[in-house]
């Protein structure tokens, strides 16, 4: 993961002064606002308070209370017909922000409601009668393009008995293996209020003058910390986060569960124009970047024995559902022939694993339309995927109990944004374990994703399940 220092040409002089505060500011209130608005600096916010958690005697808001009357009653509506009631932690922090008017940056565990929270604000920015892209979210791959897509459009669904409250909203989903010529049509017939983008396929259009950004009033950039390491992605996101449109004419959310170096990178983001001055930096749960109830397992075994421990642990934890990551193969991997290590997974498992599950696969190299079948698949519930890191950005499978690292990751964030595809809402209570196969050289590695995410983890021994 490339560090964020290395985006600034501006040599760094000092980072932004950061406030820390626990108090959740008035929605929409005039003080809160000039607050923000007179002084250049980034506030950081902290919550280690559980949803629902009374606080002062006072019992905890509703979604509805936190919007403010911000959000259209038609969204609203929707948004509990789904069972969106009462906000997540990230949710009663940023909506207040967000709904201020305020560039922010959104920097909270995985499955904690980042999503709902920034399409909230989406939709009370968007004026429904005027026919323009107003609302613009960019992320890195074509799977959660398709999983924010659904929700939003969900959002935009008229709810029960208000088939008449307003005009319709439409969300495109503009995403790489697309019919980009239909896309094109589209947009210049009668453009959608809301696009969700890869960077790719955006700036294609972008490129062509297919359409333009004047009228964006919101731009959201998830996964911001995957794409700006992407050396792939990254010089078309600085494009346009500076020269297809500007600071001036729109609210700009950035989000992801991983900043590394966020005191820099807020620093960036004001030197490099990316969002204005007075960017608010909301970081929930600081000190524990991963749900607490989350169970780390480790059993230290060889390379030979590693898919019959793989096994072992599928036999002995009976999962409802769970994903097992394998190291994507290398390009000399490629050259000389051999099969993917996925590939080696999961004829083993068919062959011998008799658990009930149906085991799946998604990688990179499959097609677009294999990876959404699988992922359609998957959605369905009760499998077991083998996947490479595609799996772990985003995606939102909450009825995933167990995870399993057969490959051990390369950095602290993939092991992050690996365990987040357990332990999401609305099923974050449920005992859920991610449990990695490493060899006796790599622990001091697990040892330091330890130190750094503040976890503790608990060898498994050979010995204690059947091989």
């Amino acid at each position: 993961m490339a560090c964020f220092s290395s985006f600034c040409a501006t040599p760094m002089a000092s980072p932004p002064l950061l406030f820390s505060s626990t108090r959740n500011p008035s929605v929409g209130g005039e003080s809160f606002r000039r607050g923000f608005r007179c002084c250049p600096l980034s506030l950081s916010v902290s919550c280690g308070e559980s949803v629902g958690e009374e606080t002062g005697g006072s019992p905890a808001p509703t979604l509805r209370e936190v919007c403010g009357g911000k959000v259209p009653e038609s969204i609203l509506k929707r948004a509990e017909e789904i069972g969106y009631t009462v906000p997540t932690d990230v949710q009663r922090q940023s909506l207040p922000v967000l709904l201020s008017g305020c560039d922010c940056i959104l920097h909270a565990q995985t499955g904690s409601g980042k999503t709902l929270a920034y399409l909230l604000l989406v939709f009370s920015a968007i004026n429904f009668q005027k026919s323009a892209v107003q609302a613009l979210i960019v992320v890195p791959t074509r799977e959660l393009g398709m999983q924010v897509t659904k929700v939003a459009r969900m959002l935009a669904a008229n709810p029960v008995g208000g088939e008449n409250m307003q005009k319709a909203c439409t969300v495109m989903a503009l995403l790489d293996g697309g019919m980009l010529k239909r896309h094109k049509s589209w947009l210049k017939a009668e453009p959608p209020e809301i696009v969700v983008a890869t960077i790719g396929s955006l700036c294609q259009m972008l490129q062509k003058n297919i359409f333009k950004l004047q009228a964006v009033r919101v731009l959201v950039i998830d996964e911001v910390d995957f794409i700006f390491g992407s050396s792939k992605q990254v010089f078309l996101l600085r494009k346009l986060l500076t020269a297809y449109s500007t600071i001036d004419s729109r609210q700009t959310v950035l989000a992801s569960a991983s900043i590394p170096q966020h005191n820099r990178f807020l620093y960036d983001c004001i030197q490099q124009k990316w969002t204005k001055n007075d960017v608010v930096h909301i970081h929930v749960n600081p000190v524990q970047p991963m749900p607490s109830h989350l169970c780390h397992n480790f059993v230290i075994c060889g390379k030979k024995e590693r898919l019959h421990v793989l096994l072992s642990l599928l036999q002995k934890d009976r999962p409802k559902s769970g994903i097992i990551f394998v190291s994507e193969q290398s390009e000399k991997s490629k050259k000389s022939g051999k099969p993917p290590s996925t590939t080696l997974v999961m004829e083993f498992l068919k062959n011998s694993y008799n658990g009930g599950l149906e085991v799946l696969l998604l990688e990179e190299d499959m097609n677009f339309n294999a990876r959404a079948t699988s992922l359609s698949d998957v959605r369905q519930g009760g499998c077991l995927l083998v996947a490479t890191d595609l799996a772990s950005r985003g995606f939102d499978l909450p009825e995933t109990t167990h995870v399993y690292n057969f490959d051990l990751p390369k950095t602290v964030v993939d092991y992050l944004h690996r365990a987040g595809r357990t332990g999401r809402m609305p099923f974050s209570k449920n005992r859920c374990s991610v449990t990695s196969l490493i060899a006796k050289e790599e622990r001091f590695v697990l040892q330091r994703f330890e130190n750094e995410l503040m976890f503790e983890c608990e060898e498994l021994l050979l010995e204690s399940f059947a091989m």
